[in-house]
């Protein structure tokens, strides 16, 4: 039985953690919602992808400061150590996973 995980538990681990802050009523992260499926499984078992409704989670994206949608951060120990507003390339995040997995 896996024990449901916190975001901040997520944020927190060694491994990189990229989380992408959307909406369901916005266009372009609809259009990266592929981009972001294929990403989870090309860095499977390197680094961890996460999905994150801004509408349903408000606190979170206040608390990271997220203003427009899409917004991608990846945290390692639960630190920010990378931020990419708006669409991106599946290459662009993959090159920054990369560097932190």
């Amino acid at each position: 039985m896996e024990v449901k995980k916190t975001f901040k538990d997520l944020i927190s681990s060694e491994e990189p953690v990229l989380v992408d802050f959307f909406a369901t009523w916005c266009g372009p992260c609809k259009a990266m919602n592929p981009v972001v499926q294929e990403l989870a499984q090309e860095v499977s078992g390197k680094a961890r992808v996460i999905k994150i409704d801004i509408d349903k989670n408000q606190s979170a994206a206040m608390q990271y400061g997220v203003q427009a949608v899409p917004t991608f951060m990846i945290f390692k120990k639960g630190e920010i150590v990378w931020r990419h507003t708006g669409g991106t390339s599946l290459s662009n995040l993959k090159q920054a996973v990369s560097q932190f997995a």
